[in-house]
């Protein structure tokens, strides 16, 4: 548990501490952004690969105590509400974004429209849900470091992109939400689905069918209630 702990810690303090402050616009001044993307991608990196070791062995271990019991009938609404994470963070993924390094000329189109944080909205969603339909101190620990990297990584984000384009960041964020559809909702855009339901929507709906279908191998825990189960295995 105390790995897990350590690894967790790494791995929020790699993201909110350096990437995307002050402190990352120092270092890439001195070794310049070539060699810090890489150098950041392999600690990212050796950082989760440590978190997901740690959690597993975590999970097993006599440490591992139960917080809290899920709420009733929770597991039920896992389906949809993967799937809506996923029809997020999919395509925010497979498009350019100008508060992105590197896709300053970006439009404000598509999954945009809906959310200018498309990936760490879904990954906010996924990490929130499996916090509370879990309970346990391990996955506690584990989902609630994506969830407090996905939800303070958008201002990390956003204070990154002002500060290297502070004369068009207005125009970005009057356009935009990090809530989703709350740009929508107040008429600062608009929901078009042709847009919002392309291609990168279709690979969101198959990357999540093969998740689904492949879950219970991979983490060794089903995705479907017992019910449903019971029902598609009778039918």
């Amino acid at each position: 548990m105390t790995s897990l702990i350590a690894a967790a810690a790494t791995f929020l303090g790699i993201h909110l501490l350096v990437s995307g402050t002050a402190l990352r616009d120092l270092i890439t001044a001195r070794i310049g952004e070539k060699l810090y993307i890489p150098l950041f991608a392999l600690a990212s990196l050796v950082a989760i690969v440590w978190m997901c070791i740690a959690y597993n062995l975590a999970s097993k271990s006599a440490a591992n105590s139960v917080l809290f019991a899920p709420p009733t009938g929770l597991k039920a609404l896992g389906v949809v509400v993967i799937a809506a994470a996923f029809a997020l963070a999919v395509p925010g993924v497979l498009r350019g974004n100008p508060t992105s390094a590197g896709q300053e000329t970006a439009r404000i189109d598509g999954i945009l429209r809906i959310t200018r944080h498309p990936f760490l909205m879904g990954a906010a969603l996924w990490a929130a849900f499996h916090l509370v339909a879990t309970g346990t101190l391990a996955t506690t620990i584990f989902f609630a470091t994506f969830l407090i990297l996905a939800v303070f990584g958008t201002h990390v984000i956003d204070r990154k992109a002002e500060r290297r384009r502070p004369a068009e960041w207005p125009a970005i964020a009057a356009q935009t939400s990090v809530i989703p559809f709350a740009a929508i909702g107040e008429k600062r855009n608009r929901f078009l689905a042709p847009e919002v339901i392309d291609w990168r929507f279709t690979v969101a709906a198959v990357v999540f069918g093969a998740f689904l279908y492949f879950h219970q191998t991979l983490f060794s825990a089903a995705p479907f209630p017992a019910e449903w189960l019971a029902f598609l295995t009778a039918h």
